[in-house]
């Protein structure tokens, strides 16, 4: 019974909300006048652009994983993690947030890898994700924070930063934390809801343990700024396929990569109607109107998920291939 409600939220109720934001956002749009934006006025050179942009940021990504298995299991080929890191991404388009359990699943079988200790090194991935998108808030805030302190302040209808971190809002906030912290470690040999926090807190532990192993600390950083570099750029040079975003600076490509990241977090696949919803509410931040802004989410979100899907489909094909072709070679020389 619970599996049932599981699986119907995942692939009916989390789905049915992401459509159900996308439909908000467009409603009031003319179908017929973002068929005739689509067709001419946007250059889809940059797309393309962006989609390469998007295949080098997951090769690194396939490469720093190596990294990160290297000092825990035997280092894994490169075809074969690149492969699993696309069928991962693939995966999520699917089933939200299996990608991780799916990538693993895949270098694990074809590299005949322990499949526990491949998982602890995507959560010490995932933190080091973490800490960057914390460092982009940061940035984003400092660099920016006459333009969205402002914002926020309005928004939240406050009159100084001080004020903020003297609002209720903040300090329920930080009892909430201390609370859930407390809970976790007094009750949760009692709640299996809570032993699983409790668990996931111990490989957020173990995932940092495992960073301090790597070999090449120095070039395990580069792939990570290379990473994160090429996510702002993807978005950069998109600014440039439409003219009501082409005057758009390095500040908002900054902005518009923590929000975008902000809106993939949520629990749907391929981030559709989150990440659109961020986005479009980021752009209007910068005068861009509602209609160009939906224009702009549309093509981006669109061509970085057709890239996951074509790249994902060919190496969940490729796969058994090359690694049935490896197992030929080995016999052969076996037998010779």
């Amino acid at each position: 019974m619970k599996k049932s409600i599981s699986k119907l939220v995942q692939f009916i109720l989390f789905p049915a909300i992401g459509i159900f934001i996308i439909y908000q956002l467009y409603k009031d749009q003319n179908a017929a006048e973002i068929g005739e934006a689509l067709r001419n006025d946007v250059d889809y050179s940059w797309i393309a652009l962006s989609i390469i942009l998007g295949i080098l940021s997951h090769i690194s990504r396939a490469m720093r994983w190596q990294m990160l298995i290297e000092p825990v299991e035997k280092k894994p080929g490169l075809v074969n993690t690149f492969c699993s890191v696309m069928t991962g991404y693939l995966a999520n388009l699917v089933f939200p947030r299996m990608g991780e359990v799916s990538r693993c699943g895949v270098l694990s079988k074809y590299e005949r890898l322990s499949f526990t200790r491949v998982v602890g090194t995507v959560v010490a991935e995932r933190l080091t994700d973490l800490f960057m998108l914390i460092l982009i808030m940061l940035t984003v805030l400092t660099v920016q924070f006459d333009f969205l302190g402002g914002f926020l302040m309005r928004t939240l209808k406050l009159e100084s930063v001080g004020e903020l971190f003297l609002s209720p809002l903040f300090f329920g906030f930080i009892i909430l934390i201390v609370l859930s912290v407390f809970l976790i470690k007094r009750y949760a040999k009692q709640y299996r809801a809570l032993m699983f926090l409790q668990n996931l807190m111990s490989k957020f532990t173990e995932g940092l343990s495992s960073i301090r192993k790597i070999k090449n600390k120095p070039l395990f950083i580069f792939h990570t700024l290379f990473i994160w570099t090429m996510y702002f750029l993807m978005i950069y040079v998109c600014f440039y396929s439409m003219p009501a975003t082409s005057s758009l600076g390095i500040n908002a490509g900054i902005t518009i990569l923590l929000t975008g990241s902000l809106g993939m977090v949520a629990p749907v696949q391929g981030g559709i109607g989150a990440w659109h919803f961020m986005v479009i509410a980021t752009l209007k931040l910068y005068g861009i109107s509602g209609d160009e802004g939906g224009v702009f989410a549309l093509v981006v979100h669109a061509a970085q998920n057709l890239m996951i899907i074509g790249a994902g489909l060919l190496a969940f094909g490729a796969l058994p291939i090359i690694n049935g072709a490896k197992n030929e070679e080995k016999v052969l020389a076996t037998d010779s």
